[in-house]
């Protein structure tokens, strides 16, 4: 879990050097850490870790329209993670996941090699130099092929770790090597982002439950019980920590510089 929310910090600050704004390590590490385990748990991340993160920028002199961007490009590292993990293993590890989700090897192959494609196709279109999208006259620019490279290699390394923690957890005896349940959980994690759940609450445990092989449903519900524990909750009480004590230094700086105004006049 620590992995994994190491690799989310990475995110912010991978955009910012793309962006050319200059910002210290712990700040983007602050604000990425934060806005992830806020909205991962309450949902909507574009809206909740988006005013996490210019609540955090903000102070640093950072505007709504770069806080804006970081939070889209931000979200694109994540879904070529997830992309990259999904069809790598639809493709290499097809006869296993088709005695898991029913469907023919032949199938798992063909959506896991346009997974690959769609993967593919977004390299190309960075690197091609028509990297410039205006929505509503918000210009978004997106990164090169070398930043792009460093998102999709942190994504994976983001995914990869969440799904190890829950891999861990998974009672004995399930028979599912890692790679197939990476891309299971990749697939899982999509279908609870789709619903818009918080946490993916709901619909990720019961395409999870539905899926891997497990003794009994009780012990593969503790299971995820353990993995929301661990990977959700844990980090969403340790990310209102922290912006707490953001906020209680930030003000004491602010009063300690309004005494030392007073003392100077």
């Amino acid at each position: 879990a620590v992995g994994s929310y190491l690799a989310l910090t990475g995110y912010d600050f991978v955009v910012l050097r793309h962006l050319k704004r200059r910002m210290r390590y712990r700040v983007t590490a602050l604000a990425s850490f934060t806005s992830f385990a806020i909205s991962f748990t309450l949902g909507f991340p574009l809206v909740t870790g988006g005013a996490v993160r210019y609540w955090i920028y903000a102070q640093h002199g950072l505007g709504p329209g770069d806080v804006a961007r970081v939070t889209a490009i931000g979200g694109v590292t994540f879904w070529l993670g997830m992309g990259l993990v999904l069809g790598f293993g639809l493709v290499t590890q097809a006869e296993m996941i088709s005695t898991l989700n029913l469907v023919a090897p032949s199938l798992n192959r063909l959506i896991g090699a346009g997974v690959l494609g769609l993967v593919v196709a977004y390299f190309v279109l960075v690197s091609s130099g028509r990297r410039e999208l205006t929505i509503q006259g918000f210009r978004l620019k997106m990164p090169g092929f070398r930043i792009t490279s460093a998102q999709t290699l942190l994504g994976v390394i983001d995914v990869c770790m969440g799904a190890a923690v829950l891999y861990q957890l998974l009672p004995a005896g399930h028979g599912v090597d890692f790679v197939t349940f990476a891309a299971v959980y990749s697939f899982a994690c999509i279908l609870g982002i789709a619903s818009h759940a918080p946490g993916g609450i709901g619909v990720f445990d019961a395409t999870m439950l539905k899926i891997i092989p497990s003794p009994s449903q009780e012990a593969m519900l503790a299971s995820l019980l353990l993995f929301r524990i661990l990977y959700y909750v844990a980090p969403f009480i340790l990310a209102l920590a922290l912006l707490g004590a953001n906020e209680a230094a930030r003000r004491w700086r602010y009063l300690r510089e309004i005494v030392s105004r007073g003392d100077e006049g």
